[in-house]
């Protein structure tokens, strides 16, 4: 990987300056690195604990390092999307390159707003255009009880529930990002859904008649931060002021996990926005999510 990626880094080897992959033996300094920010980076974080390892998934999945002589200076996921680790700006476009020149397809960008856009503006030169750019997504934080009444009735999802949930989530998805995801095949998300299904990462309120009535799930989990994700209301059940009370549960549910919960929302979501305030989140970040 470092012969792909010299010719773009030659004025700077002088400087001690490069970009390889991450291997096994580079775990502690990503670990350290990733900590100074355990909310941003909840997502390389669950990683780590979950394979305890930097180096390269079976899936081909690797994670980028800049470095400058021994010492990491920040890093980047590259999977089915790229995730900055504690990136700064400046360096953005030297790990867009390597991202590039791997010759993958990449579903996504997001993290940290600044690094983000930094890395598109990389992609963009490299010919790469977003379907959507979305620049400011409050990273939002709760760290005690929600403030408001929680509804009892949103529990963990179980594997008996799979073949509602999954549409569920599939509705979900298709109306955050505006296409399908069972577009190529059905398989990929289904083994994700019920991967977080059997994570105990799923959560729901099915109502008698067998309907999903909310969902969402818990995407990142490590001992210190959860990540909530796929937050949705049945369209025929909205507008009669129970998300709150969805929201608080998701909270208390979440804390069984980990006693800080994080969330990013896109800044135009005003509903969605108001009805975290209301149960108690706070922002202290901002994202970016550059959708290909």
């Amino acid at each position: 990987m470092l012969s792909r990626v010299a010719p773009w880094l030659a004025s700077r080897n002088e400087n001690g300056l490069g970009v390889r992959v991450l291997g096994s033996a580079d775990t502690l300094a990503l670990r350290a690195l990733a900590k100074e920010d355990v909310v941003a980076n909840v997502f390389i974080l669950a990683h780590l604990e979950s394979t305890g390892t930097a180096a390269p998934t079976s899936g081909g999945a690797c994670i980028f390092g800049v470095f400058d002589g021994g010492t990491l200076l920040g890093a980047c996921w590259a999977g089915a999307n790229l995730v900055p680790v504690q990136l700064d700006p400046g360096l953005a476009g030297y790990v867009a390159s390597a991202a590039h020149d791997t010759g993958r397809r990449y579903a996504s960008i997001f993290g940290p707003a600044e690094t983000v856009l930094a890395l598109y503006a990389r992609f963009e030169q490299l010919g790469h255009g977003a379907h959507e750019v979305r620049s400011q997504q409050p990273l939002l934080t709760i760290s005690s009880p929600p403030v408001i009444h929680a509804n009892p009735a949103l529990t963990f999802g179980t594997m008996t529930d799979f073949d509602r949930i999954l549409p569920a989530c599939a509705a979900m998805f298709e109306e955050e990002v505006g296409y399908s995801p069972f577009l190529g095949g059905q398989e990929f998300y289904s083994r994700r859904v019920a991967g977080l299904i059997r994570e105990g990462h799923s959560l729901v309120h099915i109502d008698a008649n067998g309907t999903v009535v909310f969902k969402a799930e818990l995407g990142a989990v490590t001992r210190d931060v959860t990540q909530v994700q796929g937050v949705w209301m049945n369209p025929e059940l909205r507008g009669r002021g129970q998300s709150g009370g969805y929201m608080a549960a998701v909270v208390n549910l979440s804390r069984t996990f980990a006693p800080v919960t994080s969330l990013y929302v896109n800044d135009y979501n005003a509903k969605a926005r108001a009805t975290y305030e209301r149960v108690g989140f706070e922002q202290v970040g901002t994202f970016a999510t550059v959708l290909f």
